[in-house]
């Protein structure tokens, strides 16, 4: 099919509510590496992988051989019977992660490993209350939905009861009109009277992202997990933490994002990135909590053949180019350009990320720091026209987001970043 063609009939027979990026959306249809092609044959150097999704590259050799490999010998069957690759991959993740955590249960998304991870914590606690943070995004079932603080992505009241939401440590946008460090880090103490206030007083769990991501990015400063979660766990609930965006070396010199704070959870969640754009879900747990889940339970895709097989292939590559070195050094090379940017671009109002996970915030003016979703869509079509994918959010959709593949070498970096200074200086 032609372009139009695929458009036409994307809104012929789609939900209108799929959305897609640009005034005229891109019809890709091959890719490699950090590079793709759309249907009319334009190149592009992706930026945002998918949502954080292509962890190492588009179509990563071992990847696809694993993949093909896989399909030839056993293509699907159910957590109803173990395999090799199933094993291997929990393994694995019971290896990687901090703490003790150690039983894994694979699905298909973060939707639903965030859903498995909130079950858990209520029938191991006995509680039903959820904490969770503003600007947070969790998926788009009912209950992910319920844990979403994003009236752009609720499209119905929450659904599920028992969610409350504490303030994020947003710091560019502090809701106490307070600045760090001077602030004390009020947004993590919050949760004390939150939970004092607005539940019972006996929550099941805090669930949180280590930085926010559709929420734009957010960095929480040094102490702020330590805080927070100390709080949640004096009235005995656990931490369930979100690694969807941020696992897999992409915050750079760490596996996991929440091993910057220093914070040990009781349950862990996966997706995107863990298999280079396969669908996989995952939910880590301490055996004793994976334990309370008595009864019978499956998944009749999780744990597939084939898409465990791109697991493990993922994690085989991560580990041979240490992946999480690799995203801090380049990191730093990206985050020097941004922050360059923002001394000759008065509309940045803030830069902030870790490692391959970096955001430009935009502003109609500094001083009020007044958000301008304007400027973000201009960028995005400028970068467009200069052959460079971005992704955006926030609250307000005016925070650019930056994540590559992270395999992505230091010529394309560079070339990405050149292209970047191309379209900020077509904004207006």
């Amino acid at each position: 099919m032609e372009r139009q063609e695929i458009l036409d009939k994307h809104q012929e027979f789609l939900f209108p509510c799929v959305a897609n990026y640009y005034e005229e959306p891109v019809v890709l249809t091959e890719g490699r590496g950090c590079q793709v092609r759309d249907v009319d044959g334009h190149e592009y150097l992706d930026f945002f992988g998918g949502i954080l999704t292509v962890s190492l590259g588009h179509c990563q050799p071992e990847v696809v051989e694993a993949i093909a490999e896989q399909s030839r010998r056993l293509g699907h069957t159910s957590t109803l019977y173990p395999t090799e690759g199933l094993v291997r991959a929990a393994e694995r993740l019971a290896k990687m992660t901090p703490g003790q955590l150690k039983q894994s249960f694979f699905s298909n998304s973060g939707t639903e490993a965030d859903e498995t991870a909130i079950q858990l914590a209520k029938v191991h606690t006995g509680r039903h209350e959820i904490i969770a943070l503003r600007h947070a995004y969790s998926g788009r079932s009912a209950l992910a939905l319920s844990v979403t603080a994003h009236s752009n992505w609720r499209p119905l009241p929450a659904a599920i009861a028992g969610v409350v939401h504490g303030h994020p440590a947003y710091c560019y946008r502090c809701p106490f009109g307070l600045s760090y460090p001077s602030c004390e880090v009020r947004c993590a103490h919050d949760l004390e009277e939150l939970i004092q206030t607005c539940t019972t007083g006996a929550p099941a769990a805090f669930m949180a992202e280590p930085i926010q991501g559709v929420g734009g990015f957010i960095v929480p400063p040094p102490e702020y997990f330590q805080i927070a979660v100390g709080i949640v766990r004096k009235y005995g609930g656990v931490f369930i933490c979100d690694e969807v965006q941020t696992g897999f070396g992409r915050t750079g010199g760490k596996w996991f994002g929440i091993e910057h704070w220093g914070v040990e959870p009781e349950i862990m969640t996966f997706a995107k990135g863990i298999a280079n754009g396969m669908p996989v879900g995952a939910t880590i747990a301490r055996p004793e909590i994976a334990a309370s889940l008595r009864g019978l339970s499956l998944s009749t895709y999780g744990g597939n053949p084939v898409s465990m097989a791109a697991t493990n292939a993922t994690f085989d590559v991560m580990e041979q180019h240490d992946i999480p070195r690799r995203a801090e050094r380049l990191g730093a090379v990206l985050r020097e350009r941004l922050e360059a940017a923002r001394e000759r671009h008065a509309f940045i109002g803030d830069v902030r990320g870790m490692g391959l996970m970096q955001a430009l915030e935009l502003v109609e003016d500094r001083g009020t720091k007044e958000p301008s979703p304007g400027k973000a869509a201009q960028l995005m079509e400028a970068a467009k026209r200069e052959g460079l994918l971005l992704g955006k959010g926030g609250r307000w959709g005016n925070v650019l987001r930056i994540a590559p593949p992270m395999l992505i070498d230091d010529d394309a970096l560079r070339e990405g970043c050149d292209r970047l200074d191309r379209a900020l200086a077509a904004v207006k």
